[in-house]
Formats: C-alpha cells, structure tokens, sequence
C-alpha cells in the first residue's frame, strides 16, 4: 500500500459515468486514504435518493446542499472526494476545490458515457427522451469547468487500475 505524506484532498470531478466513484474508491484504497462520495453524503443526510430531491425539490434545491455539504467537507484534509459532475458550474464551488486540493478531472467519450449509465434511472439529468442529445448539451456546458482542473484523465479506454495508477504518477509528481 502507497503511504502519502500528509497532503490536500483529492477531488474527482468530471461528467457522470467517468469513474469518479470507482476511481475514487480504489484511489483510496491504494493511498490509505479515505473516500467520500458528495452525492452518497447528500443522500445519508437527505434520507433520500438524489433522483428524489431532483424530482420534489428540484435542482437549484440539490445544488444548494451540494454547495454546502462541498463547504463542510473542503474543511478536512487527506480525503479521496468524488464530485457531482454538476458541482463545478457554481465558480464558488470551483475555486474551494482548487484552494482545499488536488483536482483531477475524469472524462470519457459520449459513446461511453452512454454504455456506463445504461440500466438505471438513478441520474435524473439523463431521464429525458434523448438521452444522448442531453449529455452532449450538458458536455457543452460544463466543459470550460472541467477544463480548469489541475489535471484531466480519459478514462474512455482505460481499467480503474490504469486510471488509479495515473493519479498515484500525479500525485507523486505533485508532491
């Protein structure tokens, strides 16, 4: 197991369905650090699906607790954190991860995003008619986001364990 001497947060941050929550978790693991998954957070607090505060609240609501759970959590050090891929649109929310950590963009094709949320209606931004037309909408928008992360990782081709030891090769470079 890699032993990391004591260092900011690293946050996962990029479109769903990119691997930020099973990169994250395997990322943790390996560098003995612990995972936290904002929206799994969101979710304990809530006592409630995402997909259900979407529908009853509505998503200014869920980006409201998004933002302040971010808030809470930024406040620690030496977690593995895993974004919404939504969260960094609010520049506030943004800066906090850049000032409180390292952050690591996961991207993937469309094609691909498509494949991994196949076979579940646990994202409601995707519960739509054209499921493909709104991830290449939502691309769009918060591309110029993801794109101010410390570093961007495909991971269209590439295991868990690849993209893992992708971070562990910036982390060490980072340190």
């Amino acid at each position: 197991m890699l032993e990391l001497k004591t260092m900011k947060n690293i946050y996962l941050i990029g479109f769903m369905a990119t691997g930020k929550t099973s990169v994250g978790k395997a990322l943790a693991e390996k560098i003995n650090k612990k995972f936290v998954d904002l929206d799994d957070l969101i979710e304990k607090r809530m006592a409630k699906k995402i997909k259900e505060i979407f529908e009853q609240n509505g998503e200014a609501y869920f980006r409201k607790l998004e933002k302040e759970t971010l808030k809470e959590i930024a406040q620690n050090q030496n977690l593995v954190i895993g974004c919404g891929g939504g969260l960094v649109v609010d520049v506030e929310n943004l800066n906090l991860l850049k000032k409180t950590g390292l952050v690591i963009c996961l991207s993937a094709s469309v094609d691909e995003i498509m494949s991994r949320s196949q076979g579940t209606d646990e994202r409601p931004l995707l519960n739509v008619d054209n499921p493909k037309a709104r991830i290449v909408e939502l691309l769009a928008k918060r591309e110029p986001f993801y794109k101010q992360a410390h570093f961007m990782i495909d991971t269209t081709n590439l295991s868990i364990e690849e993209v893992v030891n992708k971070i562990i090769q910036i982390i060490k470079d980072y340190e």
